[in-house]
């Protein structure tokens, strides 16, 4: 049986190099909890399980577990919008 999952946006602190790397640094929850990112371990294109939606998988470390931390692509109907972050949450069943 496949694992259903929900997104959850969140706010995602982010440097950029010259080149335009985006390299994510911090997560905030909704709640104001700040979750410190101790290493991008990969990088790829990917869905998200929970719909489909093209965009990036990043693979980061937080307190020490591998996490997959995603950005959604979004259209370009709003020129200052290029996206968001999300989390997945496996739904309980």
């Amino acid at each position: 049986m496949m694992e259903r999952y929900i997104k959850i946006y969140v706010k995602v602190n982010s440097d950029f190099d010259s080149t335009g790397y985006m390299l994510p640094r911090s997560i905030t929850w909704n709640d104001g909890r700040i979750f410190k990112i101790e290493a991008v371990k990969d990088l790829r294109p990917a869905c998200a399980l929970s719909g489909g939606h093209s965009g990036d998988c990043y693979t980061v470390v937080i307190q020490g577990e591998e996490k997959h931390l995603f950005f959604e692509r979004t259209s370009n109907l709003f020129a200052s919008r290029c996206g968001r972050w999300y989390v997945e949450k496996p739904l309980a069943g």
